[in-house]
């Protein structure tokens, strides 16, 4: 059980930096943290902890959170000119005046016409439309060569998670995997369609995600967990 709010801050050089309170009754101190999806400090606490003294020893801190700041990847805006990846390429958006404001992916460009104050919520919307039908397309045809059904197809954009997989064979997948090399996209998919026989992770879970996949996960893991913080900063 916990509660979090975030009507603190610290004072990182000089400059008041909010933080969002968490209680919990299983902490046993306190734990200060840098969600850097989020771009948001976390102070944890045990639920009858002093909050005036847990500020006080988080602002002791203050050379961490200055460091872990400044390894924060920087924001990028999806617009004219900007690079981010594509299924495992880079891809610069290239906004030409006149041109029709359908988008077009040709090579290494993303080119489009249309009014240039929206190319970034339209970049947006074109990436999710592409998440959408690659991760619907893969999830039915991974299922189907598995003997398994999904009963529908979804997309968001979690902070904690990629995918999830309810009980009902429903899936819900973020839609900056479309950003990750295809190889990490489908260990996803195959991660959420081994659910549908466990809903845990056990070992039989485990086979059952390699089985699925026809091959070892593992390397798609660890690009998540070097690379995956890192496509949350990219904005439309």
């Amino acid at each position: 059980m916990s509660t979090e709010s975030s009507d603190a801050v610290l004072v990182v050089d000089g400059v008041a930096v909010p933080v969002r309170i968490r209680r919990s009754a299983r902490a046993k101190a306190y734990r200060l943290s840098l969600d850097h999806a989020r771009g948001e400090l976390r102070l944890s606490l045990p639920t009858r902890a002093n909050l005036k003294q847990a500020l006080g020893w988080a602002q002791e801190h203050e050379g961490w959170v200055r460091s872990q700041m400044a390894r924060q990847p920087a924001q990028v805006t999806l617009c004219d000119g900007a690079v981010f990846p594509l299924e495992g390429r880079e891809v610069r958006i290239c906004w030409v005046e006149g041109a029709p404001r359908t988008i077009r992916l040709e090579g290494e460009r993303l080119l489009l016409g249309g009014a240039a104050e929206s190319v970034g919520p339209r970049v947006l919307r074109w990436l999710k439309t592409r998440a959408k039908t690659v991760l619907e397309t893969e999830s039915h045809a991974m299922a189907r060569d598995n003997g398994l059904i999904v009963a529908s197809v979804g997309i968001g954009d979690p902070r904690s998670r990629w995918a999830s997989c309810a009980s009902s064979g429903a899936i819900r997948y973020s839609w900056r995997l479309i950003l990750c090399p295809p190889e990490v996209r489908r260990a996803t998919v195959a991660h959420e369609l081994a659910h549908l026989l466990h809903m845990d992770h056990s070992p039989a879970f485990h086979a059952a995600h390699k089985r699925i996949l026809g091959e070892d996960p593992r390397p798609a893991r660890a690009w998540l967990r070097a690379y995956g913080t890192a496509l949350h900063r990219f904005m439309g």
